[in-house]
């Protein structure tokens, strides 16, 4: 018979990831699959069994693509007319990394409210130092 993980049954640990050297996207894709816990035996698709993933040095990240910092827009909608904001992938980059990095794995994840749960354990920061440090973290590959 197959096993449910229940909600108060499930253990979350801290994996931290340095992006330094790695692909954008390849490293997200990592990443939403700790936050949703599919690499878990006990992952059950409606509870939120993921990890917390600490990314650091979140600047230095590899991108591919010739056009992409220009070309690429990222959207919102505020729900009125005429309010939709378009942000440029390049300026995101320069501006505010950890906001491209929650846009980008926000994607990857359900997009209902157990999305939005597995979205705030994620930490992105910039630089290498971390106010995480009194949790027991598990260095990434």
């Amino acid at each position: 018979m197959t096993k449910i993980t229940k909600p108060n049954e499930v253990k979350c640990d801290w994996i931290v990831l340095d992006a330094t050297g790695k692909r954008f996207g390849r490293l997200l894709t990592e990443v939403a699959t700790l936050l949703r816990g599919k690499h878990k035996p006990s992952y059950t698709p409606n509870v939120d069994c993921g990890d917390y993933v600490i990314i650091i040095n979140a600047s230095k990240a590899e991108f591919t693509g010739a056009n992409k910092a220009e070309q690429k827009l990222y959207h919102r909608h505020s729900g009125y007319f005429g309010s939709v904001k378009s942000e440029k992938f390049g300026d995101l980059l320069v501006n505010n990394p950890v906001k491209l990095y929650k846009l980008a794995v926000r994607g990857m994840l359900p997009k209902t409210k157990l999305g939005k749960e597995m979205i705030k354990k994620l930490k992105v920061y910039e630089g290498s130092e971390h106010p995480h440090t009194a949790q027991i973290a598990k260095e990434g590959k």
